[in-house]
């Protein structure tokens, strides 16, 4: 592939380094749900965040069965209908690998809003499994949260793909 100009060559992601963001996002979803918050309707859902990061840059690493994975995780711990996130993250990470390609292209706040819709569907699959099952809307307040996402969407790029930089190397005969 080649690469737009001026964007640096990354090195390969540690599949350890990639559990354990995801295991992290998975513990910060179970804080955030827990603590003050409780499970507020406009609160950013990092897993799925992190999960679609992966989804975008690996995808031959974390792919729909991790998506699927964690979403009954998540259905356990919210008590949730059982595949209500499973079915919402699955579908955010086929969307996810069908634009992965194309949306590596652009910088980090356009890719914000190229991954918003992908966030808007999943949030729109929950809220729709939960209608479904007779439970209320969460109201005006449930839109924030897609919002939120998208625009944590570049601090999560950077921090996430911040052990994959090369050093710069002085080194003019390199071609690399």
């Amino acid at each position: 592939m080649i690469m737009p100009r001026g964007q640096q060559l990354l090195l390969p992601a540690n599949p350890l380094f990639i559990a354990t963001s995801l295991m992290l996002a998975l513990l910060l979803n179970m804080l955030q749900n827990m603590g003050l918050f409780g499970n507020a309707a406009g609160v950013p859902d990092f897993l799925a965040l992190v999960l679609l990061f992966w989804t975008v840059h690996q995808p031959l690493r974390v792919s729909l069965g991790w998506a699927f994975f964690f979403g009954l995780i998540t259905d356990v711990h919210e008590v949730a209908l059982l595949g209500q996130h499973a079915l919402s993250y699955t579908v955010m990470a086929y969307l996810a690998t069908l634009i992965h390609r194309r949306l590596l292209w652009f910088r980090g706040p356009s890719q914000a809003l190229q991954v918003l819709p992908l966030f808007l569907v999943a949030h729109a699959l929950s809220w729709t499994s939960r209608l479904l099952t007779g439970n209320t809307f969460p109201g005006a307040w449930a839109l924030l949260a897609p919002l939120l996402e998208a625009a944590l969407w570049p601090v999560v790029s950077v921090m996430l793909l911040a052990p994959q930089r090369r050093a710069p190397n002085p080194d003019e005969n390199r071609p690399l």
